[in-house]
């Protein structure tokens, strides 16, 4: 009886699910998506998660300090080898439009005595990025707005530019509602509707499967494993998901779009970095149409 009794609570033991069968990625993304409402992830957090303290700021979830003793690490990389920094939380507005007209409106917001402007002959062919200091219209040297990072879009042939602005979050407000009323980019070119945004009956249904990690799939579940959860527009840590988030000139034809956490950014500090770049990247073939 004792033999029979272990043998039956073997195959009990069986059916239990090993711990990576109860993280599948279909657990995780439902779960994920849940942590995230208040506070955006970035795409490296689950990494950081496991190395640094997090902290939420500025609608985000960063990593504030690592949990080793890794500033020896860290300070060696830096001075030889290479250390990557994911600055992917900077917000980024780009404009399109004539690059005259973009020229004109941008030179009320900034000033040569400062140094570096947009029209610096080396950024405005898209060779390099610059730095200056915003200023409200016309108010220099008063009324700073925050530091900003720029790079043109090199020229293509067409009339239109392509001018990317990375700025800090605590100031990208400021600066969106700056550079509106210069252009006078008043109507939303474009509407956010969530078109994967989950119903009431869905969110119950994820909830349920986060709420069941580890118990065993019932049989009567068609899709099985191919069940993925529906995944949610959360937008950025800046904007709420059904806010717009491109305005259109009727006037100037000048476009502002949001395009913050839609291209990520990552910084190298090191002597190794330009090594590490062309060893990971791997330029494309020309083809000529």
């Amino acid at each position: 009886k004792q033999a029979e009794k272990a043998v039956h609570q073997k195959k009990e033991q069986s059916k239990t699910k090993c711990r990576k069968a109860r993280r599948r990625h279909i657990n995780l993304v439902a779960e994920f998506n849940r942590r995230q409402r208040k506070n955006i992830w970035l795409e490296t957090h689950v990494w950081h998660a496991k190395r640094f303290h997090m902290i939420k700021k500025w609608g985000y979830c960063l990593g504030d300090s690592p949990t080793e003793k890794c500033y020896r690490a860290c300070y060696r990389a830096m001075t030889k080898h290479c250390l990557l920094q994911d600055l992917s939380y900077y917000c980024c507005l780009e404009l399109t439009g004539k690059e005259n007209e973009l020229l004109k409106q941008l030179g009320r917001i900034c000033s040569i005595d400062t140094g570096l402007t947009f029209e610096e002959a080396c950024c405005l062919s898209g060779r390099f990025e610059g730095s200056l200091n915003l200023y409200r219209a016309d108010r220099y040297p008063e009324d700073m707005l925050g530091p900003v990072t720029f790079i043109w879009k090199p020229r293509d042939g067409s009339e239109n530019r392509h001018l990317w602005i990375w700025m800090h979050p605590a100031v990208k407000q400021d600066v969106l509602r700056e550079l509106q009323a210069i252009f006078q980019c008043s109507e939303p070119e474009e509407i956010c509707i969530p078109e994967p945004v989950t119903t009431s009956i869905q969110e119950e249904e994820q909830m349920g499967v986060v709420l069941n990690l580890g118990k065993k799939r019932k049989k009567e579940d068609k899709q099985g494993e191919k069940a993925v959860p529906v995944k949610k527009i959360i937008g950025d840590g800046t904007r709420d998901p059904c806010q717009s988030y491109s305005w259109v000139s009727q006037a100037t034809g000048i476009v502002i779009s949001d395009r913050t956490m839609e291209i990520l950014r990552y910084r190298l500090i090191g002597p190794l970095s330009h090594s590490v770049l062309t060893e990971t990247l791997k330029a494309a073939a020309l083809q000529t149409v």
